[in-house]
């Protein structure tokens, strides 16, 4: 079992970002978990986790269980790392919008970053996300800039954006920003190339690049023959060679495993180090 001090003292387990935000190189994804969510969390963070993952559409989530959970976990504010999303009409349930859909965009914005501190019982975030881009790019870039107001507030630390799979869209948004994207949130599969493109830019420009789904959509990988090889010789699962490899190549996964067993593995992979002709076989895979 990795103790929450051994864990902490591993210097390669966090990252820096441009924003001068500091995270773990492996986050707490809490989609899909519904009523389960505070205790999850509460079990997440037990078990040595220091950032979550969360957003305010409760389509997906139970924002207010993440805040429950980690008021529960009793770990002092400025040692969790906690983000938000903020998520477009287009991306809610009609039923449970958690803002006024009806008014302005700026407005939507600024109506569910309160409800996300409501929710989650703090007085800040640490990185607010903007769930997908917004239509129109003159629009995305209206709802970008009342993200950065909120910055300048002090209420928010840094920007990211999830779902964004155009690279054109991600340097458009890059050239337009003051404060530009920290973070880009993906799903990590094969359909899209494993976003080698944005990827790249991502490491040109000092983003850190977040990945979503990244055991549920690649099962083919976990049964790979290059993947349980350096298991086997590591001692290792096949999704901690995977989750290993990742955090090596400057990607931070997202893990949304309910088991207490499966979440000390998670952490455990900074207990190790892929040499870097293991890491080439696994180049072959992406």
């Amino acid at each position: 079992m990795v103790t929450q001090v051994g864990y902490n003292q591993q210097m390669d387990a966090f990252v820096t970002s441009t924003a001068d935000v500091r995270s773990p190189r492996i986050l707490y994804g809490t989609a899909w978990k519904k009523e389960d969510t505070e205790s999850l969390v509460r079990t997440a963070i037990l078990q040595g986790y220091r950032g979550i993952d969360t957003a305010c559409q409760p389509r997906h989530y139970h924002e207010p269980g993440v805040g429950a959970g980690v008021s529960s976990g009793k770990l002092a504010r400025e040692d969790l790392y906690l983000q938000t999303k903020f998520t477009p009409p287009s991306g809610q349930d009609p039923a449970r919008i958690p803002y006024d859909p009806k008014a302005p965009l700026t407005e939507q914005v600024r109506q569910s970053f309160a409800v996300s501190l409501r929710n989650l019982r703090t007085d800040y975030l640490d990185c607010l996300v903007l769930h997908s881009p917004v239509p129109g790019a003159r629009q995305n870039l209206e709802v970008w800039q009342t993200m950065e107001s909120l910055v300048d507030a002090g209420g928010v630390r840094q920007l990211g954006i999830s779902n964004c799979y155009q690279l054109e869209q991600l340097q458009t948004l890059c050239d337009s920003a003051r404060f530009k994207p920290a973070v880009v949130q993906n799903r990590f599969y094969a359909d899209t190339g494993y976003d080698r493109g944005i990827r790249a830019f991502c490491r040109q420009h000092g983003i850190i690049y977040q990945s979503f789904w990244t055991l549920t959509a690649n099962p083919h990988l976990l049964t790979h023959r290059t993947v349980r090889d350096l298991a086997s010789q590591h001692g290792r699962t096949p999704a901690q060679i995977l989750f290993r490899y990742l955090t090596q190549n400057d990607i931070v996964p997202l893990t949304g495993t309910r088991s207490a067993t499966h979440m000390r593995e998670d952490l455990a992979i900074f207990e190790f180090e892929l040499a870097d002709f293991e890491r080439e076989a696994m180049d072959a895979l992406f």
